[in-house]
This record gives structure tokens, C-alpha cells and sequence, in this order.
């Protein structure tokens, strides 16, 4: 099983970043984020990342939503509706309940660093932090 690392898109310079993936032999950076076209994620979009990230450091780059948190349960914790505990909870319960340990093992298991992608800034957590939680907790298992 690969070694799991969280990155955070926003709040960072483009150097700090690519070299953060450079360092840690980065060979997947895996986005998990619901929004990640828009201007407000500057260097991080989608359609730049596709591009910079095998072009600078080599890496395979995905985007893949069914690591995403739903939009109800997202807006409750963007809108401090609920705790970074309940969301944390809430989240690895819809996806053990959707197998989504089991279907991150089948599509990337095979490569050696992962980079979970995400939302983290300076006032709130991200779900990718919650997913590697989960992740790890079965490589453990």
C-alpha cells in the first residue's frame, strides 16, 4: 500500500508546492476536491494541475470525486453548522459505507507516494486530512 501524504491548495506559493511533491517522491497526486476549477484556486485548477504536475515533477495527476464529500454535508461545515468532528465522523462513515478504502486500494495501490489533494487553510480542515486518516487506519488493519 503506498505512502499517504495530504496537501492543501490553498495557501501556498506554486514553488512550495511542486517542491513539497518533489521531496516526497510524489508519484500520484490524487485531487479530492468538489471545486477545482474556479479562479479562487489560482496555480490549482484542474485544468493547470493536469499540465504542471507530470510536466515539473513527473507525477500521475487525478481528479476523482467519489473521495469527495457530499455538498449537504460540506456547506454544514463551510457554514460552521457542524464540528470539524462531526464532519470528519460523517465523511469516513459515507465512504466506508460507499467501500471507498477498497476502491482507492483497486485503482491506486500500486503506486509508492499518494498525494491527497485538498481544501486545508489556516481557519479550517479538509477533508483529504479525514480520508487519510481513514485510509491509513485500514493499511493498519
Amino acid at each position: 500500500m503506498p505512502k499517504l501524504y495530504t496537501l492543501s491548495a490553498y495557501e501556498t506559493s506554486a514553488q512550495d508546492f511542486f517542491e513539497s511533491l518533489r521531496e516526497n517522491k510524489i508519484d500520484l497526486v490524487l485531487d479530492v476536491r468538489l471545486k477545482n476549477s474556479n479562479q479562487l484556486c489560482g496555480f490549482t485548477k484542474r485544468k493547470d494541475l493536469e499540465y504542471l504536475i507530470p510536466a515539473i515533477t513527473g507525477a500521475a495527476y487525478v481528479h476523482d470525486l467519489r473521495f469527495a464529500p457530499d455538498d449537504v454535508l460540506l456547506e454544514r461545515y463551510l457554514h460552521k453548522w457542524c464540528s470539524w468532528q462531526e464532519y470528519s465522523e460523517t465523511y469516513q462513515a459515507q465512504m466506508r459505507k460507499n467501500k471507498i478504502p477498497a476502491l482507492f486500494k483497486a485503482l491506486y495501490g500500486s503506486y509508492k507516494n499518494i498525494c491527497i489533494l485538498g481544501t486545508a487553510t489556516k481557519k479550517r480542515r479538509s477533508h483529504s486530512e479525514a480520508l487519510e486518516e481513514l485510509l491509513s487506519k485500514k493499511n493498519k488493519a
